[in-house]
């Protein structure tokens, strides 16, 4: 536990999802991302770049692209948290595999005023998000920064993040996935089922219609739920955070979160399926009629060894960096 005058602020990005009366709520510090809209370049956010303007740019084919944060915003971001009274920050962030935020994290961290871990959540989107409020939640009740951290991965690695696509083509032209692919799922006119997995995105099933591919999505949610709930001590309250999100596609992401509302009511955290849009960043390399769910646990965390792992020996790895 930390000591009466330790002050943990957690950091996240915007891909995290976070609504702005959440991370105020929790004390999360939110450092956007940027999108490039033709030669417009724009903060991630409501008075910036937004899901409409990204999915009406590129059914318009309007080039987008996306930009990471620099070391020098993130060391900045940290210095202002010191400055309020941080005494050690939990920076979390979407997988190093797909953006070089967790890369500018890390280079920031070095040169902090204050002791800084930066975790690499391996997911991207509203899983992310969930690992922040994990470590937000520990750090409020007392936990120290290496706590903390725990924290967020312990979450990120329980989450499951599922997704549906309309096309690969979104994926392809944003390297997130090869031309190979891209290309034989056009060719079969398959409605692709993808994960994250290690950080990546990977395939997961192919079905032949959009509405199969929902369908099959719902299910693919709820197995997930009941083999991370099955898998939780039977005799601790741990509940769940069920999230539907979604890119131009309001609609049917309404209709999924009602169905999982259904199914899985009695085990979630707050009682809802919460549903919304995909930030910008991540529906840039999505693309329209996108639809994804994100199952998180919440609730107490397993018990950890002295070096940020169940049962390990501090290490290089779980140690804050600082100047």
């Amino acid at each position: 536990m930390s000591s009466p005058e330790t002050r943990v602020v957690v950091v996240t990005d915007s891909t995290a999802s976070l609504p702005a009366q959440v991370a105020e709520e929790h004390g999360v510090v939110v450092v956007p991302l940027q999108v490039v809209i033709g030669a417009e370049v724009l903060d991630e956010g409501a008075e910036g770049a937004t899901p409409e303007r990204v999915a009406a740019a590129l059914k318009e084919w309007t080039p987008v692209s996306t930009s990471r944060p620099s070391p020098a915003v993130m060391l900045e971001t940290y210095r202002r948290a010191a400055e309020d009274g941080a005494t050690a920050i939990v920076s979390v962030h979407l997988s190093a595999e797909m953006s070089g935020t967790f890369e500018s994290a890390h280079l920031a961290a070095l040169e902090a005023p204050v002791p800084v871990i930066p975790v690499d959540s391996r997911q991207v989107g509203v899983a992310t998000g969930y690992a922040a409020l994990a470590a937000a939640r520990a750090a409020a009740d007392g936990a120290t920064v290496e706590e903390a951290a725990y924290a967020a991965r312990d979450c990120a690695e329980r989450s499951s993040s599922l997704f549906y696509v309309d096309t690969l083509e979104y994926l392809r032209r944003g390297g997130r996935i090869g031309a190979t692919a891209a290309l034989l799922g056009g060719a079969l006119a398959v409605k692709p089922l993808l994960r994250i997995e290690d950080g990546r995105v990977a395939p997961l099933e192919r079905v032949r219609t959009s509405a199969r591919a929902l369908a099959r999505l719902e299910e693919l949610a709820v197995t997930a739920a009941e083999e991370l709930a099955g898998g939780l001590d039977p005799d601790v309250a741990v509940h769940l955070d069920v999230a539907v999100a979604h890119l131009a596609n309001p609609d049917r992401a309404a209709t999924l979160a009602e169905h999982l509302q259904e199914r899985l009511g009695e085990r979630l955290a707050d009682a809802t399926v919460s549903c919304g849009e995909l930030g910008a960043v991540l529906g840039a390399h999505v693309g329209p009629g996108m639809i994804a769910v994100c199952v998180a646990p919440r609730g107490p965390v397993p018990d950890r060894g002295p070096g940020g792992e169940p049962g390990e020996e501090p290490g290089e790895d779980h140690e804050a960096s600082t100047a």
